[in-house]
């Protein structure tokens, strides 16, 4: 077995540290656009005078840093090449995710709001798998050049791992559809131009199949954002919403009537394994900061390197961090080989593993820097903070274990690959 990345990867990685240190570090620094990544970044990002929304030069900041990005070839990497992108695979978007990560807060990579100057268009790779021709030909370009967006309408008040339960509802009216129904931790709604409403038509609460996702209007009449919910780490874009008697065409079925599951699935398989290597990327740079700062700081007339006390929490993460790559990179493997269902088992083990160890590690790394570590000054709250979320939102981890008893105790079915019993 041949665990050696790809040349044409390893090089990739290389033309990115070069690009951060000529464009976007200089950008970074350039009229105090430092006060959004320092010990300011939470006031600073946070426009409280409209209710704790992004602060929208922060954001017109980050969609500078990715225009620069695409004008130099690299936003694009996961999308197809005819749509200006290099056909990228999961082990590379993984690889690439934990390299950004691992360099530490900056405009770069900021993970609050899954910035990259490598794009995780999750909206765009779905447009293309599940979109119509009328929907691909209306949305494909805006998604790639970042003009707009949809959102994500699963979560409701009253159901957040039990999605099919969900109580929105469409009814079928005439050529088209009136949805009701509440959805909550609906993030992005404040800059989206659609958003993506998950809805019960057909079946019984509990069904798998049943739930159509459907692409609709935040402007649509019904539509109406009930709050922004303040979170542990802020500023926030995640709206609670309400959608009363909201009227769509047919035409805004997204991926076929009653499939809508498959949607959900397919969208968290790709996202989870891509946020797993950002967590894996985050705790390997608390580890290293920690070493760093462990020889450097000399208490008592000894490096605190030499205590062991020091020493055996660090190499217990460090051992996690190593571990968890392969299995994240040989997940990634077996995805571009066999599908995106293929390795749903180890999707969630390496999920709620590496937002466990980046809880971890920050944490450690806290405990290491001393007062220091617990200030703003360093970034280790603020990864602790935002990474807490991953262990609730992409999935509780607690979802996430029961999902792989579930292939243990053959409870579920793993997909095979692509060509196994064909």
């Amino acid at each position: 077995m041949d665990f050696t990345l790809p040349e044409e990867l390893t090089g990739l990685l290389a033309r990115l540290d070069a690009f951060i240190e000529q464009e976007i570090e200089p950008l970074e620094r350039r009229d105090d656009n430092i006060r959004f990544f320092d010990h300011r970044r939470e006031d600073a990002r946070t426009d409280w005078e409209r209710g704790g929304l992004p602060d929208r030069e922060w954001e017109a900041l980050l969609g500078e840093a990715r225009r620069r990005a695409d004008a130099a070839g690299f936003y694009r990497y996961p999308f197809p090449k005819e749509y200006g992108g290099m056909d990228g695979t999961n082990l590379g978007m993984a690889v690439i995710r934990e390299h950004l990560a691992a360099r530490g807060l900056g405009l770069h990579c900021d993970l609050q709001n899954e910035h990259a100057i490598v794009g995780n268009n999750v909206a765009l790779l779905l447009m293309l798998e599940y979109g119509t021709p009328e929907q691909r030909a209306e949305w494909v370009d805006d998604l790639a050049e970042g003009r707009r967006f949809f959102a994500f309408g699963i979560t409701e008040p009253d159901h957040g791992s039990d999605a099919t339960f969900m109580e929105t509802t469409a009814v079928r009216d005439g050529d088209g559809w009136v949805i009701d129904g509440e959805k909550t931790w609906n993030t992005g709604v404040h800059a989206a131009d659609h958003d993506l409403i998950f809805a019960r038509t057909s079946g019984a609460p509990g069904d798998g199949t049943g739930i159509t996702a459907f692409l609709v209007p935040t402007s649509a009449p019904g539509f109406e954002v009930q709050e922004y919910l303040w979170t542990f780490n802020m500023p926030t874009d995640h709206a609670h919403i309400k959608l009363t008697g909201v009227r769509v065409p047919d035409t805004a079925v997204f991926g076929g009537e009653g499939r809508g599951l498959q949607v959900v699935q397919h969208f968290f398989n790709e996202n989870r394994i891509r946020q797993a290597a950002s967590s894996l990327g985050a705790a390997q740079y608390c580890v290293d900061q920690s070493v760093a700062y462990a020889k450097e700081r000399a208490p008592f007339g000894k490096p605190l390197a030499s205590n062991q006390a020091i020493q055996f929490p660090l190499v217990e993460l460090q051992t996690q961090c190593d571990m968890l790559r392969a299995l994240i990179h040989k997940t990634a493997w077996q995805m571009d080989t066999g599908g995106p269902f293929s390795a749903s088992k180890e999707v969630s083990m390496c999920n709620y593993w590496a937002n466990r160890l980046c809880c971890e590690a920050a944490d450690r790394a806290m405990q290491v820097h001393g007062g220091l570590g617990y200030s703003r000054h360093k970034p280790f709250e603020h990864i602790y903070r935002h990474h807490r979320r991953y262990r609730i939102t992409e999935g509780a981890e607690e979802i996430q274990m029961r999902r792989v008893a579930g292939y243990m105790f053959g409870f579920m079915k793993q997909k095979a690959p692509k060509g196994v019993g064909e």
